[in-house]
């Protein structure tokens, strides 16, 4: 009897610790994941459907997963879709192709952030001859910039070709600006330093040792990987990325990518930008965004057009994918313009706009006349930039207001 007593009295003590030890495992997922509650996690139950509410007030939300020491704590769908579902990534794919530059820096295939862009790409032999690979990756590099911030290479049959033609406006180093060539180049460098094109290593050295096996990775009309957006995949796969950077680049015992890299992004270089989308103050860094950077609570995020994101709280291990609602094509990955050719001068939204309007009244047949990324009304956020503010402190409070505390307070 008295040994029952000790056992009974001794539970909970137990109990904790063993849902201490359990978290603090640096487990990684495989081709599926290990789903808990939040509490074995030390996160309350609360805290997670708090910050799946923020995000399914607003219509567009495809799905949400959130992710506390490699596990899955939290995730939710909108009807008709589900784990499978992909979402497109939009910009949120700058943040995948940067990582392969430091890569090929471990790897000694570029020398540094700081070397010209000029030794890699001759054409840059010119008034661009003094932008390095990190202004490019800073968007800093002082190539021209116009209010379209180069969107319209989107709708163009030769996207590098575009890129290749952008001059300069500025001093590169001074100014933050969001340039889409900045990244479009980025998938050309990779090509000069390694011979491959970066679709081939963005498969061979993240997507296959991560395990992710379905995704979509879009080119132009003329086989130019698309280094400034669309990869299509699942928000569980997109949260690998995520992870990926959340463990300092190692993924079980691989170093992928170095923690140096991983040190180097996770930096504060612009910490105010202009306002996209949200007016919720951000910083910019290495292709990376920054929604908070605090001294007890730091976020970096991938960012994508519609309302894209998958957050990373490196020092909590904690990570948060969010995606929109997207039809997912069957068509390959090749844009093909067809009779919406003629739109690549138009103004990106009224080129948008008119595009929904083609394909809503059976005029063009999207993923038939026409093939490309694309996001309707009902995937187009809204609700959501309103509550940017109220996520980022839901993340907050994942890790704040922990189990622990709910025992001793």
């Amino acid at each position: 009897m008295q040994n029952q007593i000790f056992n009974i009295c001794y539970l909970p003590i137990f109990l904790f610790f063993s849902i201490f030890t359990h978290s603090a495992e640096k487990y990684y997922p495989d081709l599926s994941w290990e789903t808990v509650i939040p509490e074995s996690q030390n996160v309350k139950s609360e805290n997670v459907q708090y910050l799946i509410d923020i995000a399914f007030t607003d219509n567009s939300t495809l799905g949400v997963v959130v992710i506390k020491n490699g596990r899955i704590i939290g995730e939710k769908y909108a009807p008709g879709f589900d784990l499978n579902s992909h979402g497109t990534s939009w910009s949120m794919a700058k943040s995948y192709y940067a990582a392969l530059i430091g890569i090929s820096i471990d790897k000694g295939e570029i020398g540094s952030l700081d070397e010209r862009v000029k030794d890699y790409l001759d054409y840059f032999n010119d008034e661009r001859s003094e932008i390095t690979i990190r202004d490019l990756l800073d968007m800093s590099s002082g190539l021209d910039f116009p209010s379209h911030e180069h969107e319209k290479m989107f709708f163009q049959k030769n996207h590098l070709d575009y890129s290749k033609k952008v001059g300069v406006e500025k001093d590169a180093g001074i100014k933050f600006e969001y340039n889409n060539v900045n990244s479009m180049l980025i998938g050309d460098i990779l090509f000069q330093a390694t011979g491959k094109k970066a679709d081939v290593l963005f498969e061979e050295r993240i997507l296959q040792p991560l395990q992710i096996i379905d995704y979509k990775l879009w080119k132009d009309e003329k086989g130019n990987v698309m280094t400034y957006c669309c990869v299509d995949m699942s928000a569980r796969d997109y949260s690998k990325f995520g992870l990926l950077f959340a463990r300092n680049g190692l993924w079980n015992d691989k170093q992928i990518i170095s923690k140096s890299f991983v040190d180097e992004t996770f930096k504060l270089v612009w910490d105010t930008t202009p306002e996209r989308f949200t007016r919720f103050k951000r910083g910019y860094s290495l292709h990376w965004w920054v929604s908070a950077y605090e001294d007890n609570f730091k976020i970096f995020n991938t960012s994508g057009k519609f309302g894209q994101y998958t957050f990373v709280d490196r020092e909590n291990d904690i990570v948060v994918t969010r995606i929109t609602k997207y039809n997912q094509q069957d068509s390959g990955d090749v844009q093909k313009w067809g009779p919406m050719s003629y739109l690549k001068w138009a103004g990106v939204d009224n080129a948008i706009k008119l595009g929904r309007k083609l394909i809503e009244n059976g005029v063009i047949e999207s993923g038939n006349n026409v093939i490309t990324p694309f996001t309707d009304k009902e995937g187009e956020s809204k609700e959501f930039y309103s509550r940017y503010g109220d996520f980022i402190g839901a993340i907050e409070n994942l890790s704040c207001n922990c189990y622990p505390q709910s025992i001793f307070n």
